[in-house]
């Protein structure tokens, strides 16, 4: 392997090449999992079923959750992996790559059993009632109880070998089980496949992560001679100072995704109060707004390595140009998204279901949702900012501001004051006050001068 290969996309190309090309794989393999999800919603909502609907959407929380351990030893692990490469520290490269992947499998079965013996309760958490109950349960069975340990490797595969630039093979594994995960959709949902509903949602996801992990390992495999990446056992350590680089960042990142689930699954709450049919037009419009929100977010994540490296590297002018120009490019597309997703949101939400009520609802909530796009951008951007650089108190910072100071507390308030139709607007007000938070904060970072970090990994 020679040392020039691995590094002459973090420090001689171009910014926007250098920028896209890892920001273009990871936005496209952002974006055909986002794809993959509404194909669940769009199949199961050709049934005309809201109950079968409503079951994707009370389950999402739990999927959800899977990003708490993705984040804690992928977020974690691809910053710590590209912050040693800067440093030109290849031992920790490894043994940070070993380190994700063993705990992410551990935690994985972890995840599986305590769901499995905890089940009723979570169900009852999660807002179902005995119309949702069955439907629900049959859809963890597959995604959760049977498909959390696939569902997490598939992702923290990705972020190991995205730390170390090769954001091509990244997208390729991701994007392997999504599409295989929309051709099987059909077959396994509708009356004239295997008719299993909601269920068949939840097998196709199962069996298409699958094969993701596979792609991965193989990938490994074939390149253990010229890939930093390594999950042999041998380089499985608790060296102190590794686990808490990894631990410094992901945890964070971690805390964040479970307030996430957290507030998603009040907002669940409050929106079955008003029946299946409600639940089923926020489930709807969530899904839509996810392709541009998925979009933001690959972007953010993509130049992750390009930060690491060049923050570790002591490059801060080439850090900010590639942030300036990623933030420049996804705040002109995403008010491009709120302008079509407000005009067009009766059609967007017909599009998967046929239902004149859920279309009602379903045409207000998106443009709520829609209206949070630009700042949710800048939000992004700066944890994504503050994750490369190893800052996770900043990210952490965030995340509580988010959910628990702004947003859950505008779901309880909007919803009195507007009931049900308020609810969809409580993320714009909390990103809207993070955009300002994430510009302030952003802008005291390109001051700094020299190389601070909270840790040294």
């Amino acid at each position: 392997m020679e040392e020039n290969t691995k590094t002459a996309l973090f420090e001689d190309y171009s910014i926007p090449r250098a920028v896209a090309s890892l920001t273009v794989p990871t936005i496209i393999s952002s974006l055909v999992m986002v794809i993959y999800n509404i194909a669940d919603t769009y199949f199961v909502g050709l049934l005309n079923d809201p109950i079968q609907n409503a079951a994707v959407t009370l389950a999402a929380p739990v999927l959800l959750a899977f990003n708490a351990v993705n984040n804690l030893f992928g977020v974690g692990s691809s910053s710590v992996m590209s912050r040693a490469l800067g440093r030109k520290d290849y031992e920790t490269v490894r043994q940070g790559s070993a380190f994700g992947f063993y705990c992410a499998l551990l935690c994985g079965i972890l995840f599986s059993l305590l769901c499995l013996i905890f089940q009723i309760p979570l169900l009852n958490l999660l807002g179902t009632d005995a119309m949702t109950i069955d439907a629900t349960r049959d859809y963890l069975r597959w995604t959760v109880l049977m498909g959390a340990v696939p569902s997490i490797l598939n992702v923290v595969f990705a972020y190991l070998v995205r730390a170390e630039g090769a954001s091509l093979h990244a997208s390729i594994g991701t994007m392997s089980g999504c599409l295989l995960n929309i051709v099987l959709d059909p077959f396994f949902i509708m009356p004239w496949g295997l008719n299993l509903g909601a269920a068949g949602a939840g097998l196709a996801t199962f069996l298409s992560n699958c094969v993701a992990c596979t792609y991965f390992l193989i990938l490994i495999f074939v390149k253990r001679k010229s890939t930093l990446v390594c999950i042999h056992p041998k380089m499985f350590t608790f060296r102190r100072d590794l686990v808490f680089g990894v631990c410094s960042v992901g945890i964070p990142a971690s805390i964040q995704n479970l307030l996430n689930v957290t507030g998603m699954t009040i907002l669940n709450n409050f929106t079955a109060g008003y029946g299946s049919d409600a639940v089923a037009a926020m489930g709807i419009a969530q899904k839509i707004q996810m392709v541009p929100m998925h979009i933001a977010l690959g972007g953010s994540q993509g130049i992750m390595p390009l930060v690491s490296y060049n923050y570790a590297s002591g490059n801060r002018k080439r850090m900010k140009d590639a942030i300036l120009f990623v933030t420049k490019v996804m705040l002109g597309f995403m008010l491009a998204v709120v302008l079509g997703g407000i005009f067009g949101s009766e059609t967007l939400i017909h599009l998967f279901i046929d239902n004149v009520n859920v279309i009602e609802y379903g045409k207000v909530f998106l443009r709520g949702l829609m209206l949070a796009l630009p700042f949710l951008c800048m939000d992004f951007m700066a944890v994504g900012v503050f994750q490369a650089i190893g800052s996770g108190r900043r990210a952490l910072l965030f995340a509580i501001l988010r959910k628990i100071v702004l947003e859950i507390p505008a779901i309880i308030i909007l919803n009195a004051v507007w009931p049900l139709y308020g609810m969809a607007f409580a993320q714009f007000v909390a990103e809207f006050v993070l955009a300002i938070a994430a510009v302030v904060m952003l802008h005291g970072i390109f001051k700094e001068k020299g190389q601070k970090t909270e840790e040294n990994v």
